[in-house]
């Protein structure tokens, strides 16, 4: 698949809707147990202070959280690695993160089409500090002692803490943004090719 600075993407291939739903579905599930592990020993107020209304929890209690959270962490994570590798197998990844092009498009293009591809390119890429930031805050509380040599980057345990938690509205914010955007690019084929299961794969 190949895009240009006028053109927009094509239908998307199985392969690609696969990774992403995988990342969905896992990501949320990461998050939700994040929440559960987090309602043990709330960041902001200590043991008393706010609670997640569980609802939007996974795992019931600390230990079914943790379980769940660990288990979907890896699955997320590998998904993520086999998705970089294939984009940049495919060299997809001319066609997904932002260039200079698209800084001039949103400088000095006319075309609002073009300009919401642009956006939508930039708000791609911004999720990859986003995630590096989530993965090394998780590893360093996972493994503090493996990962001391990161872990000591964030200062102290609640620094750390806060940290993590914080990525949870990023990654959301993320999601609907990007969403957003893809809803209003082609008049919506970006979105509805990740559920057109007879898309052709090319």
């Amino acid at each position: 698949m190949a895009a240009t600075a006028g053109k927009l993407p094509k239908a998307q291939p199985t392969i690609v809707r696969l990774f992403h739903w995988i990342n969905i579905i896992s990501l949320f599930g990461t998050i939700a147990s994040g929440l559960q592990i987090y309602n043990a020993n709330p960041v902001f107020g200590g043991r008393e202070g706010i609670h997640i209304p569980w609802l939007f929890t996974l795992g019931g209690w600390l230990a079914g959280g943790r379980n769940w959270h660990f288990a979907l962490m890896w699955i997320y994570g590998l998904n993520l690695l086999a998705y970089g590798i294939y984009i940049f197998w495919t060299k997809r990844w001319r066609d997904r993160f932002v260039d200079d092009r698209d800084l001039k498009a949103l400088q000095a293009s006319s075309n609002p089409k073009r300009k919401a591809y642009a956006w939508h390119r930039l708000v791609y890429t911004s999720i990859i500090p986003i995630l590096l930031l989530a993965i090394a805050s998780g590893l360093s509380m996972y493994q503090p002692v493996q990962f001391y040599w990161l872990s000591t980057l964030f200062g102290d345990w609640q620094t750390l803490r806060t940290v993590h938690f914080m990525t949870v509205p990023l990654v959301l914010l993320y999601t609907l943004v990007h969403s957003t955007l893809a809803l209003g690019i082609g008049d919506g084929k970006i979105a509805t090719s990740f559920l057109n299961l007879k898309s052709s794969d090319r």
